[in-house]
C-alpha cells in the first residue's frame, strides 16, 4: 500500500513538473493584438485612411500591452538580465527611432493641414487670386512629397539594418520581453511607413496614371465627391488631381474640390489624433525602459 501511495505521489509530481508554464495574460493579449495587426497587413491590398486609422488603433493596443509588461517586476528583471550593454543601447535606440518616425509623420500632417487651411480659406472667399493660392498649395505639396520620400529612403535603410539585426538574434525566446519589444518595433515601423506612403502617394507614378485620375474627376456626369471614384485613390491624391484639373482644364467644379478638401481635412484630423495617442504611449514606454536600465 505504501509503495502504491509513493508511486502515485511520484506520478503526480512528474506530471506537475511536465506541465508547461502558462504565459502571463498580458503576453497573450499582446500576441492577439500582434496577430490582428499582421492579419490586417496581409488582408489590406491598398492603403486607405480607414485602414490606417484601424492600424494605428491596433498599434496603440499593442504598445499598451508592452507598457503593462514593462511595469511587471518579473519582466523588468528579465529584461535587465537579458540585455548586455550592447543590447541595452540597441533597445533604447529602437524606441527612440520609432518615436522619431512618429514625430516626423505628425510634422508632415501638420504642414499638410496648414497648407490645406490656407487654400480652403482662399477658395471659400472666391478671391480673384484663388489660382495663385492653388498653385502655392501644389508647390507646397511637391516640397512635402520630396521631404517624405527622403524620410522613406531613410526608413528603408533602418529597416534593412533592423532585419540584419533580427537574423543575428534568432536564438532569442520569442516570448521574452526583449523579443516582444523587437516585434513591436518592427510592426510599428511598417505601419508608420504606410502613413508616410499614404501622404506621399504612390512612388514612381507615371504621368499617364496621374492624368487618368484627373480625367475621372473631369467627367461631366460625375457627381461631386462621387463614391464611385477609384477606391485606390486616397484623399491627398483626390485633392491634388482636382486642383490640377481646375488649373489646366477649368473642368473640375469648386464644389467638388471643396468636398474633397473637407474629406482630406477630416482624414488629417483622424490621423493626427491617432498618431498623437501613439506618440504619448511610445514616450511612456521609453521612459519605462530608461527607468529599468538605470536601476
Amino acid at each position: 500500500m505504501a509503495v502504491t501511495e509513493t508511486n502515485t505521489k511520484f506520478s503526480l509530481h512528474t506530471r506537475c513538473n511536465s506541465l508547461p508554464s502558462a504565459p502571463h495574460p498580458v503576453v497573450s493579449q499582446y500576441e492577439d493584438h500582434l496577430r490582428r495587426l499582421k492579419d490586417r497587413e496581409v488582408a489590406t491590398c491598398s492603403i486607405s485612411s480607414s485602414s490606417l486609422t484601424h492600424k494605428l488603433d491596433g498599434l496603440l493596443d499593442l504598445h499598451d500591452c508592452t507598457d503593462k509588461l514593462l511595469q511587471l517586476p518579473m519582466k523588468q528583471q528579465a529584461l535587465a538580465r537579458e540585455c548586455s550593454d550592447k543590447r541595452v543601447n540597441g533597445t533604447l535606440e529602437g524606441s527612440l527611432r520609432i518615436l522619431d518616425i512618429c514625430d516626423a509623420a505628425k510634422d508632415f500632417l501638420l504642414t499638410s493641414k496648414e497648407s490645406m487651411h490656407e487654400l480652403h480659406s482662399a477658395i471659400r472667399r472666391r478671391r480673384a487670386f484663388e489660382t495663385v493660392a492653388i498653385s502655392k498649395y501644389l508647390v507646397s505639396r511637391k516640397n512635402l512629397k520630396k521631404a517624405i520620400r527622403k524620410a522613406l529612403a531613410n526608413l528603408k535603410t533602418i529597416k534593412g539594418e533592423f532585419e540584419v539585426s533580427s537574423l543575428s538574434n534568432k536564438d532569442n525566446d520569442t516570448l521574452s520581453i526583449l523579443g516582444i519589444l523587437k516585434e513591436a518595433e518592427e510592426i510599428t515601423m511598417r505601419s508608420l511607413e504606410s502613413v508616410l506612403l499614404f501622404m506621399c502617394g504612390p512612388n514612381g507614378q507615371s504621368k499617364k496614371s496621374k492624368w487618368s485620375a484627373i480625367s475621372k474627376l473631369m467627367q461631366p456626369k460625375r457627381v461631386a465627391c462621387d463614391s464611385q471614384e477609384d477606391p485606390d485613390t486616397n484623399e491627398f491624391e483626390k485633392v491634388d488631381a482636382a486642383l490640377h484639373s481646375l488649373l489646366t482644364h477649368k473642368s473640375s467644379s469648386i464644389e467638388n474640390i471643396q468636398c474633397h478638401m473637407e474629406n482630406l481635412e477630416m482624414c488629417i484630423q483622424d490621423l493626427e489624433v491617432a498618431l498623437e495617442h501613439l506618440s504619448r504611449k511610445l514616450i511612456r514606454n521609453r521612459g519605462s525602459l530608461l527607468n529599468i536600465f538605470n536601476h
